[in-house]
């Protein structure tokens, strides 16, 4: 079935929302502006159940079809949270918080599940239970990790789970997805180099920890290049370099680096893990210093189910005539965590040609909001088809 008539109808009313979402935007947990009015519009459109404090500031709200014997739930999911980015774009709703902006879309993934919540507590029409999840701390907080913590899946009886993520370079409305591992796991690393500081005049005195952190830095692409096979996806980066001198003629006590490794399996990331922790000690034990790593494991590899794939294609295909086949994201999502305890999906909906994610320039797409909210009620509908 094409777009829905009724999103098109809703489609000002919810990019209004959508608009308000963007001018407030929140980080990480401190969602409680976002999160309560998410929970007053599930109310007011009379879900059977809201409730709040799900992962600290995630909400809940529970909808009943006409029916119920065929006892199935499935969970739908949007992202709350904002970046801490400088907002550029120049519209008129843009930002009212200085160095704060929804320049990842979650402000229209929002938007677009309150749309189709409201749509299937006007409808009904579907046999079954559909639970629709409002995230916080997507952006590196780990809010899906402790919404299911907090017993989400279980709680709920939620069997099956959908997400979904704008994305800019696909044209507006159009959905692509894949099979198996879609978004890398994403796990971040701190070392510290301890030496023996002096003066830059006499490095013979010293143990240059900067030499040493830079010999690690060089080490650790060789991760990618000389140790995992040249078939699997490996990324990794050293992305800060700090001395404990900032002096022209000191030799530093101590270099800090930290980073960030991507990987597409659990196989990749144990290889990861274990050879940058070898190369970091030994290479600090050759020059007669001290290396130390601290290696967190942050976000899982966001595996789709192959039959929810299927089934979420076929919908997309539906919805918007057809559904390509993404490529594999380095990026990281927590939707991971809910993948991991529940069967799913996560598909990527097109946002034309706006600025890249995380840019200060990016926008949601209003347009897309019809053909986001079918989505969303077609994967109940189709999925949970009235008795």
């Amino acid at each position: 079935m094409p777009i829905k008539n009724r999103f098109s109808e809703l489609q000002p009313e919810i990019a209004a929302w959508r608009q308000d979402l963007h001018a407030h935007p929140e980080l990480l947990f401190d969602t409680h502006r976002t999160a309560g009015l998410v929970a007053e519009r599930l109310a007011a459109f009379g879900c059977d159940e809201v409730v709040t404090g799900i992962g600290r500031t995630g909400v809940v709200g529970v909808i009943k079809g006409r029916s119920d014997t065929s006892g199935h739930v499935v969970g739908l999911r949007a992202d709350m949270d904002a970046l801490p980015i400088p907002e550029e774009t120049g519209v008129d709703y843009a930002s009212t918080v200085p160095g704060k902006m929804h320049a990842c879309g979650h402000d229209g993934h929002t938007a677009m599940l309150l749309g189709a919540a409201k749509y299937l507590c006007e409808t009904r029409n579907f046999d079954g239970t559909a639970v629709v999840i409002f995230q916080p701390a997507e952006e590196g907080g780990g809010g899906g990790r402790e919404m299911c913590e907090d017993g989400l899946m279980n709680r709920f009886g939620i069997q099956e789970v959908y997400g979904m993520h704008n994305w800019p370079g696909i044209e507006t409305g159009k959905f692509a997805i894949r099979p198996g591992a879609f978004f890398a796991a994403t796990d971040i690393f701190e070392i510290e180099i301890e030496g023996k500081g002096g003066h830059a005049a006499f490095p013979h005195q010293t143990i240059d920890p900067t030499v040493i952190a830079s010999h690690i830095v060089l080490a650790g692409q060789s991760i990618a290049s000389r140790n995992a096979d040249p078939v699997e996806q490996v990324v990794m980066s050293i992305t800060s370099f700090e001395t404990s001198s900032h002096a022209y003629n000191v030799i530093p006590q101590t270099v800090k680096l930290k980073g960030t490794a991507r990987t597409m399996s659990t196989a990749m990331r144990d290889l990861v893990e274990e050879r940058l922790t070898k190369i970091v000690e030994g290479t600090a034990e050759n020059f007669g210093a001290t290396g130390r790593i601290s290696y967190i494991r942050n976000y899982p590899v966001t595996v789709n189910h192959p039959a929810q794939t299927e089934f979420a294609a076929e919908v997309a295909t539906k919805v918007a005539g057809d559904c390509a086949d993404a490529e594999l994201v380095m990026g990281g999502e927590d939707f991971a965590f809910m993948l991991e305890e529940r069967p799913g999906a996560y598909i990527l909906m097109g946002n034309g040609a706006s600025a890249r994610l995380h840019h200060p320039e990016y926008n949601f797409d209003d347009d897309a909001i019809p053909a986001g909210c079918s989505w969303w009620a077609e994967i109940v509908e189709q999925r949970m088809p009235a008795a």
